[in-house]
This record gives structure tokens, C-alpha cells and sequence, in this order.
């Protein structure tokens, strides 16, 4: 954008020592909206001081949240939210300006390797073995540990882009690819895991079931795309003294997945310095529940 003379008049007190007197400059300068941000691009380039450079470094960020928080709040309203623009708004916190069709094409290329492998005749478990050979045999996506002090790893770029993804990327790639698919496989809320349940041909998602997990044939681990039995499900409730609930096998509708991969994203911004992140971050999960 052109900057025009008012904007120009407060770029120059933007270093003014008086906090009261900036933030004044500050709210006039966020009144502008985001096509500001490339004048406060060109100003961040030519600014030396280390304070001034942080306050123009703070206002490009509350710029772009704003932003963030009102495309979620016009996903949220969606008739059907879509998780992959779920995603793809939480990947654009971490990375503003990476290019969404980057995503989007190698997406793309993944779901094609997998549809050209399927066809009607497969059973469940065949179908979870072509999706774990193309994704993580032929396109090596590695599954690694949990790690909060690791935020690109909780991404959707993380296994598309570095091919590299925790728990949560993962499965979130899994479960987008399974719907891109129709695959009746879904992500579910199993207590500190990233799960995705595979129904049989029978289960209807609007039916409350008194037993649902008869309904699911199996599950598959997102970080490795391995599949195991209710057994073994029972045995980890066993371990980990969690006492099993029905509402633990219905399928996470796309709003509550997201809502959970904010959640735990914002764990990685806990120390003091970065805690403004977290606040931010937990307000966009509040606000996909209100």
C-alpha cells in the first residue's frame, strides 16, 4: 500500500521513550489492518535500534493474529468446516507467509499416490497398509517423540514439507488424507494419544451406540500409521489407570481436532518470554468452542 503523510508522521514516533505516547501510535497504526504490514516490513529493514525494532515486531504480530482470529471465526461458522483449512490457518500462526499452495500441491501428489493403490475391493486393514507403505515407506515420513520445546513439529508442514512430524502432524495428515479418501477411518479423543479409529461398514456417526468401540474394527497410531486391537487398547486404559468411557471411540468432528492441536501447541510457548503466544493461542481454542 501506499503509506500515506499520517502514517508516515507516526512511523517517526514509533521510537518515542514515552510507552503512553507509543502505544497511542501503536492503536493508531493497528487501525490500518494488515495491508500496513509491508510499510512496517520496510521500516523494520531500515531500523537499527533493538527496542524500536521489537515494538514494530509486536504490532506486524497483533496484526496478523487478528487476522488469524477472524478467519477462524469465519471457519468455525462454515456448514462444514473443512480440517485441512483448519490446518492450514493454525500452520499460518507459526509461518504468515509461507506459500498455502506449497501445502496444498504435496498434499495433493500424496492423496493421488494413495487413491492410484485403492480401489473397492480392499478391506480396512488393506486400505490402512496402503496408506502407512505410501506415506511412510515411500514418502519416509518420520514419526518422532512428543518434544514442546519443538513447535514445527506439531504442524500440518511438518510431515508435507521436512517429512517429519510428532504424534499430532501425523495423525492430522492421516485423518485429512482418510476424509480426502472417504474412508470411514476418524480421529478420535483417547486420552494423551493421537488415534484414528477405523468403523465398520454398519456404524452410523449419528447413532448413539451403547458399546461404540464393537463398531471399530481397529486403530492406527498417527505417528507411525501401525495398526492395533481393542486389546491393546484396553492394556494401555490398564497401564495408565484411565478408566475407559464411550465417549472416547466417537469420532473428534474437524472443529474439536483443530481445537486440539492448538491446545497442544500452545504448550510450546510456556517460558515467560514467549507466554504471550500461548495466551493468544489458547484464546483461538476458546474461541472454537463458543
Amino acid at each position: 500500500m501506499s503509506t500515506p503523510n499520517e502514517i508516515k508522521a507516526l512511523f517517526k514516533l514509533i521510537d518515542d521513550p514515552d510507552e503512553e505516547i507509543f502505544n497511542t501510535i501503536s492503536d493508531r497504526l493497528l487501525n490500518y489492518g494488515t495491508p500496513i504490514i509491508p510499510d512496517l516490513e520496510h521500516l523494520w529493514e531500515n531500523t537499527l535500534e533493538e527496542a524500536t525494532l521489537e515494538r514494530i515486531e509486536k504490532m506486524i504480530y497483533k496484526l496478523r493474529f487478528q487476522d488469524l482470529k477472524d478467519a477462524f471465526a469465519e471457519w468455525k461458522m462454515k456448514p462444514d468446516p473443512s480440517l485441512l483449512e483448519g490446518a492450514l490457518l493454525l500452520n499460518k500462526y507459526q509461518h504468515p507467509e509461507q506459500a498455502e499452495d506449497t501445502l496444498r500441491n504435496q498434499l495433493e501428489k500424496i492423496r493421488r499416490n494413495i487413491w492410484l493403490e485403492l480401489n473397492n475391493y480392499l478391506t480396512p486393514l488393506e486400505q490402512a497398509n496402503v496408506l502407512r507403505n505410501i506415506l511412510y515407506n515411500y514418502y519416509q515420513i518420520k514419526g518422532v517423540e512428543v518434544n514442546y520445546e519443538k513447535p514445527e513439529e506439531f504442524l500440518l508442514s511438518a510431515p508435507l514439507i521436512t517429512k517429519k512430524g510428532n504424534a499430532f502432524a501425523n495423525t492430522l495428515l492421516y485423518a485429512e488424507l482418510c476424509q480426502q479418501l472417504e474412508i470411514e477411518a476418524h480421529f478420535i479423543n483417547i486420552p494423551k494419544q493421537c488415534i484414528v479409529a477405523f468403523y465398520a461398514s454398519d456404524w452410523d456417526p449419528n447413532e448413539i451406540y451403547p458399546n461404540p468401540q464393537e463398531y471399530i474394527q481397529f486403530y492406527i497410531e498417527g505417528t507411525t500409521g501401525h495398526a492395533f486391537s481393542q486389546k491393546d487398547l484396553d492394556n494401555y486404559f490398564l497401564r495408565s489407570n484411565i478408566e475407559p468411557k464411550n465417549i472416547y471411540y466417537k469420532r473428534l468432528s474437524n472443529i474439536r481436532i483443530i481445537k486440539k492441536m492448538i491446545t497442544e501447541f500452545a504448550k510450546c510457548f510456556q517460558s515467560p518470554i514467549l507466554q504471550y503466544k500461548q495466551t493468544d493461542l489458547l484464546l483461538l481454542a476458546d474461541l472454537l468452542d463458543s
